[in-house]
């Protein structure tokens, strides 16, 4: 009897167990935070979600190593090659040009549509998302945007971006997957260099806003699956380190489409024997190639977007068309990304916590394409066809 009465019981209660709110997940990307930033002791809160939960010492971008690439990679489980975002700067035959500062293009759907980021995926199986800042969360990509979603402001303090999504969290009904972004140790690390004290200032600085994110979850009794991730990475370049084209080809020549650590150029109409004898060839701190000729390694080159013509810097190198106007030369750079992703420099940061992890596992170093389907098992959303393997990161869940 006392058997059945508490077989009664646990049917009873059964249907309270499924009615239990499942932990939001929450992807927080750090730009540009270099994986061994993290051991620089700067960093406690973020190490100390890594003890209690899974890292690794490297993850790997997707080439080029460049933000909105990278980030549209991340949420996608595709190569840039794949997913069209080719490029913080780029071009396209019908779209004509894309750069971070065109606001019309980037909030063009049309220009993300080859890719399907994972709000909307979570969107169109139901759940409620909500994006604090993401390459693509502006525009409404195959018809779809995120639940709650703001425009891009430089200009908003990390404080409040934490703020905003607990508010979001407070919100019924609760998302089901947010994101965050921080672009503070990206910023320093481009102007200042990636081993200068104003690049340990924001990693820490941020690390700090990680922990008011978790005293706010805490607060609320919310138990989160955080995943806590970067871009790229960052290497240090310097003035003296330029390859200026105008030296071997003639500008007009080209359509300059993107330079720095990558430089994308489309020849001008009767130009391209010319331009490619001249470029084709071996270089001193840069390698180019065709379109068609990429290093199968980098994974690039089939997409509309790319030009014809695309050169590699060796890290710590940047190439550009021409000398830098006086303006440019009284701020120079002083760190830079887009490299070969498997240079150590461009080695990204990777950390997830909560209820669905284990706790204390390192994992081997892998590539950047394996988080989607990690994050679609997290949000209990079927696999999709990408260039993720789901087995790579399936050690790291319970």
């Amino acid at each position: 009897m006392v058997r059945l009465i508490l077989l009664l019981v646990a049917l009873l209660l059964a249907p309270i167990a499924t009615l239990a709110a499942p932990a939001p997940l929450i992807l927080i990307s750090v730009d540009g935070l270099r994986a061994d930033y993290l051991r620089r002791g700067l960093t406690p809160t973020i190490n100390a979600l890594a003890a209690d939960g899974v890292t690794t010492p490297a993850m790997r971008p997707s080439f080029p190593s460049l933000t909105f690439p990278n980030h549209y990679t991340l949420v996608t489980g595709l190569r840039p090659d794949r997913h069209g975002i080719v490029n913080n700067n780029m071009d396209d035959p019908e779209l004509g040009r894309f750069a971070l500062s065109l606001r019309g293009a980037v909030e063009d759907g049309r220009w993300w549509q080859d890719g399907e980021p994972l709000w909307v995926t979570a969107e169109k199986a139901g759940l409620p998302t909500a994006t604090m800042f993401w390459p693509g969360s502006e525009a409404a990509i195959r018809g779809t945007r995120p639940g709650r979603w703001l425009p891009f402001d430089g200009k908003l303090p990390n404080t409040a971006r934490v703020a905003q999504v607990l508010a979001w969290l407070d919100a019924t009904p609760r998302p089901r997957f947010l994101t965050l972004y921080f672009d503070t140790v990206d910023h320093d690390g481009h102007d200042f260099g990636p081993d200068s004290p104003q690049v340990n200032a924001a990693v820490a600085e941020v690390d700090a806003r990680i922990a008011d994110l978790l005293a706010g979850l805490k607060a609320r009794r919310i138990q989160a699956n955080i995943v806590l991730v970067a871009d790229h990475g960052m290497a240090q370049v310097s003035n003296d380190r330029r390859i200026l084209l105008d030296g071997l080809i003639n500008p007009a020549d080209v359509r300059f489409v993107a330079g720095g650590a990558v430089a994308a150029l489309e020849p001008a109409p009767g130009k391209a024997d010319a331009v490619r004898a001249a470029l084709l060839r071996p270089h001193a701190h840069m390698a180019c190639h065709d379109k068609a000729a990429i290093p199968p390694a980098l994974a690039y080159g089939r997409h509309r977007r790319v030009p014809s013509i695309i050169c590699i810097a060796e890290p710590g190198w940047l190439i550009w068309l021409s000398a830098p106007t006086p303006e440019q030369a009284a701020r120079p750079l002083a760190g830079m990304h887009g490299y070969d992703p498997a240079h150590p420099d461009m080695a990204a940061s990777f950390v997830a916590a909560g209820p669905a992890f284990r706790r204390g596992l390192v994992l081997p170093p892998f590539d950047n394409v394996h988080l989607h389907p990690l994050l679609l098992r997290l949000l209990g959303l079927p696999p999709l066809a990408s260039d993720g393997d789901p087995a790579v990161l399936a050690p790291a869940l319970r």
